[in-house]
């Protein structure tokens, strides 16, 4: 039987919540998985909240999405929908905002669509937070801007924590593909998919979708990239502090890491859970305050299904997807996540010292770089190199060497607060410039200023991003052309104004990508996590690697 269509006068009298009437000048889009009602704000549309899949809760937890029926009548989509369950945030947490109200049931996404959107580019965000926390209807993310740059902006929500990435022996042997973990992957997987079905709908082009996202967003981008199931849901892909750190396996000890399920069968003792009902039972409330005093971190596993292997693996094998991709990193990365850093050693002899005994042969290159004269700036410095400077630069070579667009950047933008605070250009500060959200962020990011210079640079961010969006190669006008990485290792770099460069810290990729090579060879160390003071010693030299 065909759906119904009724009037809003109708539905007045006869739908519940959370299916409403709004007033008349309120938008209505009929999408195939059903109506909604939005709103307008300054020259867009909204539409907030719409569920793109059903999140299985409580005795059904740690499966992947489910389907969502489409719905008759029209939807209110006027409000966010619930965030997902995530701990309290540390007080003096300079990320922290207001969420929307918690829930397991939290598989919802947002659209910003300029209101005669025809076609148009679509611009698909996810957020960061380590895969613990964050939410795609934070202030930060707000995609007006974006959209009135003529393209759809598409924020979303997928399960994060225990509750995201989660696995289990037993989980794995109820599940039809006898893996387990990887649901909040499975869940923007979901959401893309419900993406290349409606949102022509709103006015968005389905076949010219770009996934993006920032820190564990850009994991997750690495991750859709090599994603079988992702492929052919996305034409482009940015990735802005991105770290193609090792990742455990389902059940083999590699890489010098604990097995997924090994992990999921210690955090479940811990949480005083002896079988999966047990588990289960638990209410959401206590395993996303609990679990993160346990020592767990989430991350995605190795299930040979949705995670193939190793992304550096996949990439080596040339299984990405073959799209143009934007990436880059912040000069100050670490500046505001020093948790990723040793304590100091007590002075440069000892610095010295530790580095010779982790780097080896590499050891007189790791410290021309990051000398021991300045210790706390070059552990600042090697950290970020080695996470996410090797990152995005190994993302732009290979993207370059398949042949697709690759826009390398490097954001080295400081302020008055940022100055004062030493947080230059610290990790994330590169977003409100492209969102134009300079004045949502939340409350204890160093404010920025209101000022003619700070408002041109982000106009420049936003159009390149924008203009990326649309057509697979960033440009603004007015501002430098941006070049290819395959241009003799171009890249932009965004410090007061955008300027063009080539080769940006010559060596320094290389050294890193010989380090990583050779503790992959070794098959028993991971990679990244453990640099300059606190790195094992280098394996011996291996075929292919330096």
């Amino acid at each position: 039987m065909p759906r119904l269509r009724i009037c809003a006068l109708a539905l007045s009298l006869l739908l519940p919540a959370p299916i409403a009437a709004a007033a008349d000048a309120d938008p209505v889009v009929a999408a195939p998985a059903g109506s909604v009602r939005g709103v307008v704000e300054h020259d867009i549309r909204i539409f907030r909240g719409i569920p793109y899949a059903q999140a299985p809760v409580g005795e059904r937890r740690w499966r992947p999405p489910a389907a969502l029926a489409d719905w008759d009548g029209v939807r209110d989509a006027s409000k966010f929908g619930a965030a997902c369950m995530q701990p309290k945030p540390r007080a003096g947490n300079i990320y922290a905002g207001d969420l929307p109200a918690m829930s397991e049931d939290c598989l919802s996404l947002n659209v910003w669509a300029p209101e005669n959107a025809k076609n148009a580019p679509v611009f698909v965000w996810i957020h960061g937070g380590s895969l613990m926390a964050g939410s795609g209807a934070e202030p930060l993310y707000d995609g007006s801007a974006l959209a009135r740059r003529g393209i759809v902006v598409v924020t979303i929500n997928y399960r994060l924590g225990m509750f995201g990435y989660f696995a289990h022996p037993a989980l794995s042997a109820e599940a039809p593909d006898h893996v387990s973990g990887n649901y909040g992957l499975l869940d923007q997987i979901a959401a893309l998919q419900w993406v290349k079905r409606n949102i022509g709908a709103f006015g968005g082009n389905a076949a010219n979708v770009t996934v993006a996202g920032e820190s564990a967003g850009a994991l997750s981008v690495m991750y859709l990239m090599t994603a079988p199931a992702a492929r052919g849901l996305f034409a482009k892909a940015v990735a802005q502090s991105a770290y193609m750190v090792s990742a455990p396996a389902l059940r083999d000890r590699v890489n010098g890491m604990v097995p997924a399920e090994e992990q999921g069968s210690d955090l479940a003792a811990k949480l005083g859970a002896t079988d999966l009902a047990a588990l289960r039972a638990l209410p959401a409330e206590t395993i996303a305050d609990k679990v993160p005093t346990t020592g767990y971190f989430p991350f995605p596993a190795i299930d040979g299904k949705t995670v193939p292997r190793q992304l550096v693996d996949s990439f080596d094998r040339g299984e990405q997807a073959p799209v143009p991709i934007l990436a880059g990193f912040n000069s100050g990365e670490i500046r505001s996540l020093r948790f990723l850093l040793p304590k100091p050693p007590a002075d440069a002899a000892a610095y010295e010292a530790a580095v010779r005994a982790g780097y080896g042969e590499f050891a007189d290159m790791f410290l021309a770089r990051y000398p021991a004269k300045t210790i706390d700036e070059s552990m600042l410095a090697a950290t970020r190199d080695a996470m996410y400077g090797w990152t995005a630069e190994r993302l732009v070579s290979d993207q370059a060497a398949a042949g697709k667009g690759a826009y390398f950047y490097l954001f080295d933008h400081g302020y008055p607060a940022t100055q004062e605070w030493n947080l230059h250009a610290f990790h994330a500060s590169e977003l409100p410039y492209v969102f134009g959200t300079a004045s949502r962020t939340p409350p204890l990011w160093p404010k920025i200023p209101d000022t003619l210079a700070e408002r041109k640079l982000s106009e420049a961010m936003g159009d390149y991003w924008a203009s990326f969006a649309a057509t697979g190669k960033p440009q603004a006008k007015g501002w430098p052309d941006w070049p290819d990485y395959a241009d003799d290792r171009g890249f932009l770099h965004f410090a007061d104004t955008p300027r063009a460069g080539h080769n940006l810290f010559p060596g320094t990729a290389a050294l890193h990508e010989a380090v990583v090579c050779r503790r992959r060879a070794a098959g028993d160390i991971a990679w990244n996590w453990n640099v300059g003071i606190i790195a094992p010693p280098l394996p011996p030299k291996a075929e292919g690697c330096q």
